[in-house]
């Protein structure tokens, strides 16, 4: 006997059987349109880019420095940070190009706060709408003083939403060795590098740069946040971060001057960036000013590996070191968080941040002369 159409059974669906909720998120084109990029925001933005361009390329002799919170949970902190920086900059502009960090989505190892745009408001709301909405008004606010950000890009999805806005990216140690995260790199518009992974292994780096130097085609979405097919020419600007990992440290000379032979023969960039934090200074805020006083004597030293030390990274913020975030506490308005304070690694404090920057310059400066005095 046949079943006919009325009886027969309804299929059940098997696709998102765990997926709890969808919510709609206005998509680029929208939230641009609410926060625009003008002309002097756009004017920073770019320069940053050709600055830190010329850096790596080995044509400005200046340092790079990437310094900042470890990630910006409060823009009012992060803004008062960002004015003081900007000053500072300033004051040292002829030997270091300063470029303010501004991440708002953290990797974790498994579970925890994961940044700015997925959490805004640190109680597990999850409010991301509102957190791409704080996010891009945050840089604005920092281009219109003038200083040029950098972050790390996590998500796939949310570059669309802020990376008109970003002058240097970097993808993380846990994610260099990610397909996806190379794809992407491929088609973002400013110099991006390249952690190596957290066992210290410096191949993924370098394999990394290679595959986001040459043409991509991958799925994401365009400004209508429609899923598209994203074909991309390749970035020629990446660059290879040593920030250390389980085997140790990586900062010092001879380990910059193996990096960097590695990168030369591999066909990448052998000018490098140097984290001073993470696994370089076993995540001590204390220890990382020590790490990034060791670099510049570095750079002191007239001799390759001093010259193949393009930047620095630094975690810093108003207050030095790190505060627990309990987002039920939060949620529960039983939380007393300390203003200026990271909620995520330890950070430098503004003083000692201050000190080590204009060491930096000073460095920096010393190995300007040594160039001239060689020529």
């Amino acid at each position: 006997m046949s079943i006919t159409a009325a009886t027969e059974p309804a299929h059940q669906s098997t696709a998102n059987l765990r997926v709890s909720r969808f919510t709609a998120l206005p998509s680029p084109t929208e939230l641009e349109a609410a926060l625009p990029l003008d002309a002097h925001a756009s004017n920073v933005v770019e320069r940053g880019r050709d600055q830190v361009r010329a850096i790596m390329d080995g044509v400005d002799d200046r340092l790079l420095v990437i310094v900042g919170p470890c990630s910006i949970h409060d823009p009012k902190a992060g803004l008062e940070y960002a004015r003081r920086l900007a000053a500072t900059a300033k004051e040292h502009e002829e030997d270091l190009l300063i470029v303010m960090r501004a991440y708002f989505e953290k990797p974790r190892t498994t579970v925890g706060w994961k940044g700015l745009i997925n959490d805004p408001m640190l109680d597990g709301s999850h409010d991301v709408a509102k957190g791409l909405e704080m996010a891009r008004d945050f840089l604005l606010k920092v281009a219109q003083l003038g200083l040029p950000t950098g972050t790390e890009f996590l998500e796939p999805i949310s570059p669309q939403y802020t990376a008109d806005l970003i002058s240097w990216g970097a993808i993380g140690a846990r994610t260099t060795e990610s397909q996806i995260h190379r794809q992407l790199s491929s088609g973002l518009s400013m110099p991006i590098g390249f952690k190596n992974g957290t066992d210290g292994d410096l191949q993924v780096s370098l394999d990394a740069c290679n595959a986001a130097s040459a043409p991509q085609s991958f799925l994401g979405i365009d400004g209508n946040g429609r899923a598209s097919l994203v074909s991309t020419e390749g970035n020629q600007d990446t660059h290879v971060i040593l920030r250390g990992g389980r085997k140790g440290p990586n900062y010092r000379a001879a380990d910059v001057a193996d990096a960097a032979a590695q990168a030369c023969g591999a066909g990448i960039n052998p000018r490098l960036i140097v984290d001073a934090s993470h696994a370089n200074s076993g995540k001590s805020h204390h220890r990382q000013a020590e790490v990034a006083l060791e670099i510049g004597a570095q750079l002191e030293v007239d001799d390759a590996s001093a010259h193949n030390i393009a930047g620095v990274m630094l975690e810093s913020f108003l207050m030095g070191g790190a505060q627990n975030l309990n987002v039920e506490q939060v949620a529960a308005g039983t939380a007393e968080l300390n203003y200026g304070q990271s909620v995520t690694d330890a950070c430098m404090d503004w003083d000692v941040s201050a000190d080590v920057l204009a060491n930096l310059a000073r460095s920096s400066r010393a190995r300007r002369n040594n160039s001239a005095s060689a020529a």
